[in-house]
């Protein structure tokens, strides 16, 4: 992968994994992030969920900016682990879940594929009569509250953090994508988020049709976005977590 210019579009503090693991394999990554992690506006329903975790039967935490933002919230309310001990709690992924063990929490459920879809499906036969808190972002898919509320669970919904697009990376990314010495042979896309935003910041089409950069995305939610907004998929990760991204843009270098 040494002549492979790869262009990695994680938010600036997560870019590390993707962007090391493609290094490794001898490919030049170029780093200008398509996304970028706030805090939403207020913490107020946060906070007050978080105070109230007895209240809870299960807390489902989505993405690792979702796991910092709750810890961070309960170190500044004065909360501990111990709050955490009679709730049952279902990470996204393996990420995720990682980030919640690294806090000495136990995680009780993680699907079987890392998408929403698969979180229902893991915790169909346990949510009847359950209250649950999701920390998520404040733009995210529907799919979780909606179908575990169907199975009858009371679902509370709290913005834990809030992704916007980098105006600063525009002109940067406008300028490697029109440079044909420069122009990256593979662009990464880890969420929907990420392919929305790269639309807004690159707008149409800028290169060359010969040119055509490909496009790896992570599973088939992201996949799915790419095609809803005119968007080809050449890559597409069999497991879908940061290894799985790499894996398949490696095993796609070896044919091309």
């Amino acid at each position: 992968m040494s002549d492979i210019r790869i262009l990695v579009g994680r938010a600036r503090h997560q870019a590390g994994a993707l962007s090391s693991g493609l290094r490794q394999l001898g490919a030049t990554v170029i780093e200008i992030p398509f996304i970028e992690i706030r805090r939403p506006r207020s913490y107020k329903p946060l906070d007050s969920a978080l105070k109230n975790l007895g209240d809870y039967d299960w807390l489902i935490l989505t993405s690792v900016n979702g796991v910092e933002a709750v810890w961070e919230r309960m170190q500044k309310l004065g909360l501990t682990k111990k709050q955490f001990q009679h709730l049952k709690i279902a990470a996204i992924g393996p990420a995720t879940r990682k980030a919640i063990e690294r806090r000495g929490i136990k995680v009780d459920v993680v699907p079987e594929e890392y998408v929403a879809e698969s979180v229902v499906k893991s915790l169909r036969k346990q949510v009847a009569g359950k209250r649950i808190l999701l920390a998520r972002a404040k733009v995210a898919r529907d799919v979780i509250p909606r179908e575990l509320r169907k199975l009858g669970a009371e679902v509370d919904v709290c913005e834990a953090y809030e992704t916007v697009v980098p105006r600063s990376s525009r002109i940067r990314l406008r300028a490697i994508l029109r440079d044909p010495k420069k122009a990256p042979h593979v662009l990464t896309f880890t969420s929907s988020s990420t392919v929305k935003n790269f639309l807004a910041l690159a707008g149409k089409t800028l290169w060359q049709k010969a040119a055509r950069p490909r496009f790896a995305s992570i599973g088939p939610v992201t996949s799915s976005t790419l095609r809803e907004l005119g968007f080809p998929v050449d890559i597409e990760a069999r497991k879908y977590t940061i290894p799985g991204l790499i894996q398949a843009i490696s095993v796609w270098s070896t044919t091309h």
